[in-house]
């Protein structure tokens, strides 16, 4: 299906928001292309909701300009930024039917009777709910639900979709269906969209790019490979990844890493004394004591189906490394760690900075 609207560029503008003595975003400067799918990911806290409130006009920035298009949007109302937003919650009306939830939008303005029937038609179709539109919603499942709250943003082809943790209430498997559908759904329009979620996998399957929030900053905004493969700091190299990054704590002194009584070379060079080195659990392997780069002791192991996840213990810090399905080992063996040297990342451990 070829794209059938030409997405707007969204801009935040040094926006910030405090309630009260909160700080809630620091002057977040942001640029979203036309067309374009951007994640907001963080932890709750992190400002991303209170950043889609304000570009849809339901929060009031502190300071700063928001721009949808080629307009200043800031100082608008909701009603007049042609956004539409898609809740957590679904937000349907209980007492009308599937087909009056999504063509609601459309009544509101005044569409003549003919042409909403027929948008909601193909809207419906689109989310694949057609046949369900003489039902409520309390006849419909959650996933269902979700597929009408999406009917009702696309019906008026918005210049932007908001979506705020829309499938937060699906259970796992419907998750991962409906985040195909919403990345297709999404492509196919070619309406910018920007969505919030504390979820990374969310963020890594659907987004052009990413932009990580913590504690109000913005702390890293790339494509999810580049925010994987090269994190700017501490926070997003253990906030991205499932396992999570691995780290242990020791010493950096020129390109060697000291942890322990061990030493592991790095491509960096420095002097810190309280650093942290960072390992994937994939650019990790399980070797035979001594052959390594630390001892350690197995702490637990778990069979996930294709690979198995090892827990090893050295010193004060946990390692989980992916090993392979058929790997078998007794807690409290001692095993050596292979870490590969080109894909290890340097820490220091006071500020979180990344060392290059």
């Amino acid at each position: 299906m070829a794209s059938t609207t030409r997405g707007v560029p969204v801009v935040f503008d040094k926006i910030a928001k405090s309630f009260g003595a909160v700080r809630v975003l620091e002057e977040l400067a942001l640029a979203i292309e036309p067309g374009e799918f951007l994640v907001l990911l963080g932890a709750s806290g992190s400002g991303k909701t209170t950043a889609l409130r304000i570009l849809a006009g339901l929060e009031t920035a502190s300071s700063g300009r928001v721009r949808i298009g080629d307009r200043d949007v800031t100082d608008i109302l909701p009603k007049y930024r042609d956004v539409s937003m898609v809740f957590q919650s679904y937000a349907l009306y209980p007492h009308k039917t599937v087909a009056e939830n999504i063509g609601f939008p459309l009544k509101v303005r005044k569409v003549p009777k003919d042409q909403q029937d027929k948008a909601v038609r193909e809207a419906a179709a689109q989310v694949q709910i057609d046949k369900l539109l003489d039902r409520y919603p309390r006849q419909l499942s959650g996933g269902q639900r979700q597929r009408v709250a999406l009917a009702r943003a696309m019906v008026r082809r918005p210049s932007v979709f908001l979506m705020d943790e829309p499938l937060s209430n699906l259970d796992a498997k419907l998750r991962g269906h409906m985040r195909a559908e919403l990345k297709h759904m999404q492509s196919a329009l070619g309406i910018t969209t920007i969505y919030v979620t504390h979820d990374q996998i969310e963020a890594m399957t659907l987004a052009h790019r990413v932009a990580i929030l913590e504690k109000g900053i913005l702390q890293q905004l790339d494509t999810p490979a580049k925010i994987y493969n090269d994190p700017a700091n501490l926070f997003v190299a253990q906030f991205i990844g499932s396992p999570p990054m691995n780290v242990v704590h020791g010493s950096l002194q020129g390109t060697t890493f000291h942890i322990g009584g061990a030493t592991i070379d790095v491509n960096v060079n420095g002097k810190i004394d309280k650093a942290i080195l960072g390992a994937r659990p994939e650019d990790c392997s399980i070797v035979e004591p001594g052959e390594g780069r630390i001892n350690a002791r197995i702490y637990t192991t778990e069979l996930i189906g294709d690979h198995t996840l090892v827990t090893v213990e050295t010193n004060d810090d946990k390692l989980t490394v992916k090993a392979p399905k058929d790997f078998t080992a007794r807690d409290g063996d001692t095993v050596g760690v292979y870490l590969s040297k080109d894909h290890l990342f340097v820490f220091d451990a006071a500020t979180g900075a990344r060392v290059r």
